[in-house]
């Protein structure tokens, strides 16, 4: 087997552990809802209980879709799109106390999930 055989079965492992880190997260959410929700209450996020359900629906949903290999381009793009806005939405280290490092770290770790989104967009298309 050539280096070039290989790239077909890396793609498709490589979306497979993508879309399973949006699933797991999915049902996490649905695991910790009302924890989560009045987390999102605390930080003054507007209808928690409707963004965390809608937010959660959708990262399963994409998450599948890349992960089984459908509709990989519009599924890794809305999920660059999800992690950037909850990134910004859960993680705001520039304006946290006490919690700084670890949020901190948890957007650098979100920044190369995007990262591998974006390979995954880009391997979508072809």
């Amino acid at each position: 087997m050539t280096k070039y055989e290989l790239i077909p079965a890396l793609v498709a492992i490589g979306r497979i552990l993508l879309g399973f880190l949006f699933v797991a997260g999915g049902i996490r959410h649905i695991m910790l809802f009302s924890a989560v929700a009045a987390e999102m209450k605390r930080m003054g996020l507007p209808l928690p209980r409707f963004i965390l359900t809608a937010g959660t629906a959708f990262q399963i949903t994409a998450g599948t879709l890349l992960a089984l290999g459908i509709f990989v381009f519009p599924a890794a793009l809305g999920l660059i799109a999800f992690t950037i806005v909850a990134s910004v939405m859960m993680l705001p280290f520039w304006s946290m106390q006490g919690a700084r490092t670890s949020a901190y770290l948890n957007w650098l770790s979100n920044v190369g999930i995007v990262g591998g989104l974006l390979l995954a967009a880009a391997l979508g298309l072809e």
